[in-house]
């Protein structure tokens, strides 16, 4: 259920020291002013960048002051310009914080607010070792400063090339307690880079690259990872691209970081970001220009999270990204958007009258959204919905909902499914829900504090095979990925095993087979491993073919969707494809495999039924038709061809299988194929002793034979029928017929003898009717008795 959101206001700046001045400096000037408050709220510091007299200054002010010391520092070129305000912790008191303002060329002021006193300058530092360094980017990493400092080369005419990668990205600890403030030794993350901006999340820091850097470096981010000394390359377009620990500073080198991905990197598409910022749930947030709000994950993932409405983006209009707990919330334009960040959904969008609008921090208030405007500071927060008592919360009933509609545009039934009858079926699918409760799930193993709630206990029962399955093939792709060489390929065939076990235990819809097309193509060994595995395909004791897969997986693999459904863009159908995998590693198992899938559909579907697979194509037609899509006219391929029409056992498919034993010559085989198949039914035994005496007639290459041809002689058949066959297909002669000829492969009377005799002794079938009548004891029957 969508909750309310409602804007009230929380102060009209009456209670700040200065509140009339905080209030003008917000109206003046064109360019937007930046606003950061302090980690307790209770402070606002305002950046002017240019202002009438044009002179940038950064200005405090304080709320529920009793007086002391105000902070304002102004600059004028040619004086160094700001480079960053930074918020600190401080260990000497728990909750204490420090100012640290960080200037271009590195000096750095230390300042501390102290009630009834005001802002004191603790110290003041020298955060560059060298001279000519200038800082481009900088953020503060715990206790930590982390920046990105140009250092320019010695000779001016240096080559372009190498003046790109002038830069540096460094880290140096900033200690304060009561002996005053100290700074560790500087500590080089990555050297001779192009210039990045960094960005910092409570473990990690991010690395993008500015919009001027060369189009091979602007392909991809970096995340650096200070306690495992660790960098990762990721790119938006390729996912995790690689990981390199770095022990010393030789593999701080840029260059050499991405020696080994060179070739993968310079495929990729540039990156496409318009604004960046950190999400707090450890992530980067980037907007595209497009529209599209997407987060990249610290293991280098990323996900999609919402579009915004408008279309792409006009250069130099500004994103606002600040996260609220779980809630996402954007500004353009004067449009505030909230969308939950962890399933993409829309909360709420309202319509501000304000002209420009600044995200604040909401101590103590995770959920609470704080504006500020021109005219004050306004709180967001949500009502919560009338029926709040229900055991299960609106994501509970957002994912059920999902499900249904996902399945309801899939059935073939005109009854509305709700989601009650999805709850008592069993079946559930929603994948962004499930990546939601995924990241609450795992945050339940790391933080027991800010686990699950206990009303998605239910949810979470319901998915615990599909999260168990989900985090599994994630394991197994960092696997892959981190692999070496010499173990990718048995990860390849674990992951593509997974893979075709869970497209086999989902929806077989139109997507999942072009998925599973592509798997086949891509990895065809794997796939055929993953095939036999799903299957359960064995040899028994006999050396006969086995299968102990599940109804279920035998349906999807027979009633999916068939040629004329998935049209002609090259997708095959699911047993098309395993008949052609069948075909290139265990071609001899394909007539076994063909017989059980035809033993499974008797089983479930009956043999007239329009909705099994044998109402539109037989089975053994489609593997036939895989097989003449090799192009391949081999003595293989004819007796690949024989087994499977044989296998099928249809009356057409035996004969067609004899006719090709026949334009072949092989005679043996012809007569052990009539004498098997002529005992399924008297029909078929009819139709192959035809056949077989037409050829009698025509040659003798039957005749080693004829011993065993006569005995597959129907009863109903009789002299005269036999005769009739054996005239119609006499060949034809040239010559004038003579007595005897010369040629021995004329057929005779003798050859024949044995045949009609049989037939004329052997019973007819109207004496067989009446043989009782004619065994009667007394033949004629004895005269009655005359009456006298």
């Amino acid at each position: 259920m969508k909750r309310a959101g409602t804007l009230r206001q929380v102060s009209d700046f009456s209670d700040f020291s200065r509140g009339h001045w905080l209030q003008e400096l917000l109206c003046q000037g064109e360019e937007p002013s930046r606003v950061q408050s302090s980690p307790d709220g209770q402070h606002l510091l305002v950046l002017q960048k240019s202002r009438p007299p044009p002179l940038p200054r950064v200005v405090a002010f304080q709320r529920h002051s009793i007086g002391g010391a105000d902070l304002e520092r102004n600059w004028q070129p040619p004086q160094p310009a700001l480079a960053g305000l930074l918020f600190l912790q401080s260990p000497v008191t728990l909750g204490s914080w420090v100012l640290a303002i960080v200037w271009e060329h590195g000096r750095t002021e230390v300042w501390h607010f102290v009630v009834a006193l005001g802002w004191q300058l603790l110290q003041t530092l020298e955060l560059c070792q060298g001279a000519r360094a200038r800082i481009i980017s900088v953020c503060s990493q715990g206790a930590s400063l982390v920046w990105c400092e140009e250092r320019p080369p010695l000779d001016a005419h240096s080559d372009m090339s190498k003046c790109a990668f002038r830069f540096c990205v460094c880290t140096r600890a900033l200690e304060v307690g009561d002996q005053g403030v100290r700074l560790g030794t500087v500590r080089i993350v990555l050297h001779n880079s192009p210039e990045y901006q960094v960005l910092a999340s409570p473990q990690h820091v991010f690395l993008v690259p500015a919009a001027a850097s060369f189009a091979t470096t602007s392909k991809f981010l970096l995340i650096w990872h200070p306690e495992k000394a660790k960098l990762t390359i990721t790119a938006p377009s390729a996912g995790f691209i690689h990981s390199k620990v770095l022990r010393s500073s030789s593999e701080s080198d840029f260059r050499k970081l991405l020696l080994g991905s060179v070739g993968l990197l310079s495929g990729l598409a540039p990156l496409d970001i318009h604004t960046s910022a950190v999400s707090n749930s450890e992530g980067l947030l980037l907007v595209s220009t497009k529209g599209a709000v997407n987060m990249v994950e610290p293991d280098g993932t990323q996900r999609h999270i919402f579009d915004l409405e408008g279309g792409p983006l006009a250069q130099g209009s500004s994103v606002q990204l600040k996260t609220f707990g779980s809630i996402l919330a954007c500004m353009l334009a004067g449009v505030l958007y909230l969308v939950d960040q962890n399933s993409g959904r829309l909360i709420e969008k309202k319509i501000l009258s304000m002209k420009e609008v600044h995200f604040l921090e909401s101590p103590g208030e995770e959920d609470s959204i704080q504006l500020l405007t021109q005219t004050g500071i306004y709180g967001f927060s949500f009502s919560k919905p009338e029926d709040s008592s229900r055991p299960e919360p609106c994501l509970v009933e957002m994912v059920f909902e999902e499900a249904c509609r996902y399945y309801q545009r899939r059935s073939l039934s005109s009854s509305k499914l709700t989601v009650e009858k999805l709850k008592k079926g069993g079946v559930f699918q929603a994948p962004v829900a499930l990546a939601a409760i995924l990241q609450h799930s795992l945050r339940q193993k790391q933080k027991p504090a800010r686990g699950l709630q206990d009303t998605y206990a239910k949810l979470l029962s319901t998915m615990s095979l599909e999260l168990q399955s989900y985090m599994s093939l994630e394991l197994l792709k960092t696997c892959v990925v981190c692999a070496p060489e010499s173990e990718v390929e048995s990860y390849c065939e674990e992951l593509v095993e997974q893979e075709v076990s869970r497209v086999l235990h989902s929806d077989m819809d139109k997507d999942n087979l072009a998925y599973l097309n592509s798997v086949f193509a891509s990895f065809p060994k794997a796939a055929w491993k993953a095939t036999r595995s799903c299957l359960q395909l064995q040899q028994n004791g006999d050396g006969l073919l086995v299968a102990r897969a599940t109804p279920e997986v035998w349906k999807k693999v027979l009633g999916g969707p068939q040629q004329e459904e998935v049209g002609q863009n090259g997708v095959v159908p699911l047993f098309e494809l395993i008949c052609a995998s069948f075909l290139r590693f265990k071609p001899k198992w394909l007539p076994s495999f063909v017989e059980l899938t035809q033993q499974y559909v008797s089983i479930s579907w009956a043999y007239s039924s329009k909705e099994g697979p044998e109402g539109r194509v037989p089975l053994y037609k489609r593997a036939l038709g895989v097989l003449a899509r090799k192009n391949k006219c081999s003595e293989a391929n004819d007796e690949m061809e024989l087994e499977l029409l044989l296998c099928s056992k249809r009356p057409k498919a035996v004969l067609q299988a004899l006719h090709l034993l026949i334009r072949l010559k092989r005679w043996q085989r012809v007569v052990e194929v009539a004498e098997k198949f002529s005992k399924l039914s008297p029909l078929l035994n009819k139709e192959i002793f035809t056949t077989l005496l037409a050829e009698f007639a025509q040659h003798r290459e039957l005749d080693p034979y004829l011993d065993t041809l006569w005995l597959l002689c129907p009863p109903e058949l009789t002299a005269s029928d036999i005769l009739t066959v054996v005239l119609q297909h006499l060949p034809h002669s040239q010559e004038d017929p003579v007595p005897f000829s010369s040629e021995g492969n004329q057929l005779t009377v003798g050859l024949l003898k044995p045949l009609l005799q049989r037939v004329v002794q052997r019973p007819c079938v109207q004496d067989e009717m009446y043989s009782d009548a004619l065994q009667s004891p007394t033949f004629p029957p004895p005269t009655p008795p005359r009456e006298h």
